[in-house]
C-alpha cells in the first residue's frame, strides 16, 4: 500500500469561488457551439418561410421561383412530415411544424427551404408567393377577450377564505388595472439545430435546446418513429432565459425532417430578425384587482384577474399562468383572496418560459397593490410592506394553502434596510424633491419570495450517469443543460466533493439522451437542486462498492474506510485516489452507476387549487435609487444595493454572477424592453435596432450585492443551498418602484402613480402629465 501524507482540502470543492468551466473558454472564442461543429461533407442548410399574415386561410402557395433559386435541393412542408405536424409541448395538438390551410401569427412558419448553402436558402425563402384571404385578428389580450376570443387552456382559480367578507370589513377599498409588458429572450447565440441522418430510422441532433428529452420526443413524434432512434446532443448554449425550452423543438425538428429526406446533414439557423419574429416571449399581462385594506394599510381581502398574452397556441401558458398566481402575493398575507389566470388567445407568436416563469408577473401585480395603498394613505410603501409580510401561525398561509416555513424575509429586509442607509436615504430624497422642480428622485427597497420546484411534480426529478475510470479520472453525464449559468461546474464540484478529489479530475461532457434518458428541463432554477443530487447519489453508489470492497481486501470495518483529500483512508493507512481505483478495478468492482433523485414533499392539486407545489422559497431584497427627468421621463438607476438569498452557496462567484445578471436582466424588462405590434399583426420590434435590452451604462452607477452568508436551506436540498436562476430576476421590481415615486412626487405622493411596464421614458412622462393633470384638479 503507498503510504499518503493527509492533506487539508482538495482543490474545487463545494461552496468554493471556482470558476466557470468554460468561462476561459467563452472569452478567448474557443467555447464550441452548435455552428462551430464541424460539418459533415454535403451538409445542407434549411431556412424558414414564415407568413406575412397575422390570420388567414391559405388559398395557394406557388413555388416555381422557390425551386428554381440557385443552390436548392428542394422544400420541406407539412406533406413531407411521415409522424404528426404538431411539437405542442402541452399535447392539445394545436402547433404545427408548419402551417397548412391557415396561418395564426405573422411568422408562422408555412414551409422550409433546403439548399447547399444558407445565404441560398434564405434568398430563395423570399420568392415564394402565397395567396392569402385574411381573417380577423386581434394582438392585444384586453381585445381579445372583449372580441370573445377562447382561452388556450383552462384557466386556475386560487381561493382562500372569504373576500365578500374581507371587503365588508375593510375600510378603504381601492380598485385598478396595470399592464405589463413582455420581453424577448435574446440570447447570443440564436435557435440552431444541426441532425445527421443514420442507419435505418436514427438520426442524432445536436440542439440549442434547454430540455434535450423533449426535443427528442417531438424529432420521434413528426419522424414517426420511437424515441430511441433520436438521439439529441447538447454541450452548451450561448444563453436561453427559457426561450430554448419549447421554442428549440420546431428547429430540430425541421432540421430532422429535411435529413431524413434528402439523406444528408442539414443545418437550420434563422437570422436574428426572423428568430425574434417566430419564436415565443414573455408573456404580457393585464392585470385588475381590488384591494380592501385597513386604516395602518393591513390587507383585508384581494381579488384579482391576471391576463396574459398567450399567442395562437397553449404552449407552456397554462403553467406560466399558474405560476403567475402562485406570486402574486410575493411575501405578503392575504386573508382573504381569490385569484384567476384568464391564458387568453391572441393573433401572435406562441408565448413560452422566460426566467422566472410568470412569477415576476405575479409579482409586479402584487407590489402594484401594496404601492396603491402606500400612496393613498399616505405612507412609505417600504413601511407597508413590513406590515403585511408573512408572519407566524395565522399569518403564514398561502393562498394556494402551502405553509410557509422558512421565512426569513423579515432578516433579509432589515440588514440591507441597515446596509443600504434606506431611512436616511429616504429622507434625503424628499428633500431634494422639495428644492429641485425638473429632476426627481425615486428609492425604493422590495422583497422577493420565489418557490422553487416544477408545479408539474412529475417534472422534479433527474438522472446522473458517473464513469470512474482506473486512472482515477471521473467522468459526469446528468440531465441538466449549460447555458452559461454554471451548472456544469455546480454538478463537478458536487461529485469532486463526493469523491473527495480535485476539481480537474472530472469532466464534464456534453448532455446527451442517450446517456441520460427522460431529462427534466433546465428550467424552474432547479438544475443544480435536482442534477446535483442524482449525480451525488451516482457517486455514492460508487463510493458504496469502493467501501465494501476496500474493508474485505484489507480486513477493516467499513466505518475504518473513509475518502479523504484525494486519497482513500484505510484503518490508520493512506492509498493514493487513483491507486485505490486501479486495485478496484483488478478486484472487478463496478466503477460506474447511474443517479436518480426526486424531490420530496411536494405535490399539487390544480382542479382544487391546493397544495404544496414548492420544495422551499428563495428570498432576497433590493433597494435602488434613481433620477428622473420629468421633461423628458429619461432616468438613470444611481444606486442598487442587493441582499440575496442562495442557502448555503455551492459556488459564491458564480451565484454573484447570476444575481447581478437576474437584476439588470429584470430592470430590462420593466423599463426599456419594449415588444410591439402594429395594426396588421406584425411585430415590430424583432432586431436590436428596434428592441432596447440594458447597456453596460443602463446598469446602476454603485451597485452593491451580497450573498446572505448566514443562511442555510432548512430543507435537504444539495449542500443546503438554494436556487439562483429566477429568484434575482425580480428584484429589478425595486427601479419600477423608484421610477414610480419620482413619478408621484410632482402630486406629492398623494396619488398612486401606476405606471405600466415596461417604464420607458414616454410612458413615465404620461404618467407624470397624468399625475400633475390630477393634481391640478385637486
Amino acid at each position: 500500500m503507498n503510504v499518503m501524507q493527509p492533506v487539508d482540502r482538495i482543490r474545487g470543492g463545494v461552496h468554493e469561488q471556482e470558476r466557470h468551466e468554460s468561462g476561459h473558454k467563452h472569452v478567448t472564442g474557443t467555447a464550441e457551439y452548435i455552428d462551430d461543429i464541424a460539418e459533415p461533407v454535403g451538409t445542407l442548410h434549411g431556412y424558414l418561410g414564415l407568413s406575412e399574415r397575422a390570420h388567414a386561410e391559405i388559398l395557394s402557395i406557388d413555388f416555381g421561383a422557390v425551386t428554381s433559386s440557385p443552390g436548392v435541393i428542394g422544400i420541406v412542408t407539412s406533406g413531407d412530415i411521415p409522424g404528426e405536424n404538431d411539437i405542442s409541448p402541452a399535447h392539445k395538438h394545436d402547433d404545427p411544424v408548419f402551417a397548412t390551410d391557415k396561418v395564426e401569427f405573422h411568422g408562422q412558419p408555412v414551409f422550409a427551404v433546403i439548399a447547399t448553402t444558407r445565404d441560398a436558402a434564405r434568398r430563395a425563402a423570399a420568392k415564394v408567393r402565397i395567396e392569402y384571404r385574411d381573417l380577423p385578428h386581434v394582438t392585444d389580450v384586453v381585445e381579445a377577450a372583449a372580441a370573445d376570443y377562447p382561452l388556450v387552456v383552462d384557466p386556475l382559480k386560487l381561493e382562500r377564505g372569504d373576500i365578500d367578507v374581507g371587503f365588508a370589513k375593510s375600510r378603504h377599498v381601492l380598485e385598478g388595472e396595470m399592464r405589463i409588458g413582455g420581453q424577448d429572450h435574446f440570447y447570443l447565440e440564436g435557435h440552431i439545430s444541426l441532425a445527421i441522418p443514420g442507419e435505418d430510422d436514427e438520426v442524432t441532433v445536436f440542439a440549442s435546446t434547454q430540455h434535450p428529452s423533449e426535443t427528442q420526443h417531438m424529432v420521434a413524434q413528426v419522424l414517426g418513429v420511437p424515441s430511441n432512434a433520436v438521439t439529441v446532443n447538447v454541450r452548451r448554449m450561448g444563453g436561453a432565459f427559457g426561450g430554448k425550452e419549447t421554442q428549440a423543438n420546431l428547429f430540430a425538428a425541421v432540421a430532422a425532417l429535411a435529413a431524413r429526406k434528402f439523406g444528408r446533414a442539414v443545418k437550420l439557423r434563422p437570422d436574428r430578425d426572423d428568430d425574434m419574429t417566430a419564436t415565443g416571449k414573455r408573456h404580457d399581462f393585464h392585470v385588475g384587482y381590488k384591494v380592501g385594506f385597513d386604516e395602518e394599510g393591513r390587507i383585508e381581502a384581494v381579488d384579482a384577474v391576471f391576463a396574459a398574452r398567450c399567442g395562437f397556441s397553449a404552449d407552456l401558458s397554462g403553467p406560466v399562468t399558474d405560476r403567475a398566481l402562485f406570486h402574486a402575493d410575493n411575501c405578503y398575507f392575504y386573508p382573504n383572496v381569490r385569484l384567476r389566470s384568464r391564458p387568453q388567445k391572441t393573433n401572435t407568436v406562441s408565448n413560452t418560459a422566460f426566467r422566472g416563469f410568470g412569477g415576476p408577473q405575479g409579482m409586479v401585480g402584487g407590489e402594484r397593490m401594496i404601492e396603491d395603498i402606500a400612496y393613498t394613505l399616505g405612507k412609505d410603501p417600504l413601511e407597508i410592506r413590513k406590515l403585511n409580510f408573512y408572519a407566524g401561525e395565522g399569518r403564514n398561509l398561502t393562498p394556494y394553502h402551502q405553509t410557509v416555513e422558512d421565512n426569513i424575509i423579515g432578516r433579509i429586509i432589515e440588514e440591507l434596510d441597515a446596509s443600504a442607509d434606506y431611512a436616511a436615504r429616504r429622507r434625503a430624497v424628499l428633500a431634494f424633491n422639495r428644492e429641485n422642480h425638473v429632476v426627481r428622485r425615486g428609492i425604493a427597497l422590495t422583497p422577493v419570495k420565489f418557490g422553487i420546484s416544477f408545479t408539474k411534480t412529475e417534472y422534479n426529478q433527474a438522472g446522473a450517469l458517473i464513469h470512474v475510470y482506473t486512472d482515477g479520472s471521473i467522468q459526469l453525464n446528468h440531465g441538466g443543460t449549460e447555458m452559461g449559468q454554471g451548472l456544469h461546474t455546480k454538478v463537478a464540484q458536487v461529485v469532486a466533493d463526493e469523491f473527495q478529489v480535485d476539481l480537474d479530475c472530472i469532466k464534464v461532457t456534453a448532455t446527451s439522451t442517450g446517456k441520460v434518458p427522460n431529462t427534466s428541463a433546465t428550467a424552474a432554477s432547479s438544475g443544480s437542486d435536482l442534477n446535483g443530487m442524482a449525480a451525488a447519489n451516482a457517486a455514492q453508489q460508487i463510493k458504496a462498492r469502493l467501501v465494501r470492497f476496500a474493508a474485505d481486501r484489507y480486513g477493516v470495518s467499513e466505518a475504518d474506510v473513509a475518502f479523504e483529500p484525494n486519497t482513500v483512508r484505510i484503518g490508520a493507512e493512506r492509498i493514493a485516489f487513483a491507486d485505490f481505483i486501479k486495485s478496484a478495478y483488478a478486484a472487478r468492482v463496478q466503477l460506474s452507476a447511474a443517479g436518480f433523485y426526486k424531490t420530496p414533499k411536494i405535490h399539487w392539486d390544480r382542479s382544487e387549487g391546493r397544495g404544496r407545489p414548492f420544495y422551499y422559497f428563495a428570498y432576497g431584497a433590493s433597494c435602488s435609487e434613481v433620477s428622473v427627468d420629468t421633461l423628458t421621463g429619461e432616468y438613470q438607476v444611481e444606486r442598487t444595493d442587493i441582499l440575496h438569498d442562495v442557502g448555503r452557496s455551492l459556488n459564491p462567484a458564480l451565484d454573484l454572477g447570476q444575481v447581478e445578471g437576474a437584476f439588470v436582466q429584470g430592470m430590462g424588462w420593466l423599463t426599456t424592453e419594449e415588444l410591439w405590434w402594429d395594426a396588421k399583426g406584425r411585430l415590430r420590434t424583432h432586431a436590436p435596432s428596434t428592441y432596447k435590452i440594458p447597456l453596460a451604462s443602463d446598469r446602476p452607477r454603485v451597485f452593491n450585492v451580497r450573498l446572505a452568508e448566514w443562511s442555510v436551506n432548512r430543507e435537504e436540498t444539495i449542500r443546503r443551498s438554494k436556487a439562483v436562476g429566477e429568484p434575482p430576476f425580480m428584484l429589478g421590481i425595486s427601479v419600477l418602484e423608484a421610477i414610480s415615486m419620482a413619478a408621484a412626487s410632482v402630486a406629492g405622493y398623494r396619488i398612486p402613480p401606476r405606471v405600466d411596464a415596461p417604464a420607458t421614458p414616454e410612458r413615465v412622462l404620461m404618467a407624470i402629465e397624468r399625475l400633475r393633470a390630477a393634481e391640478a384638479d385637486g
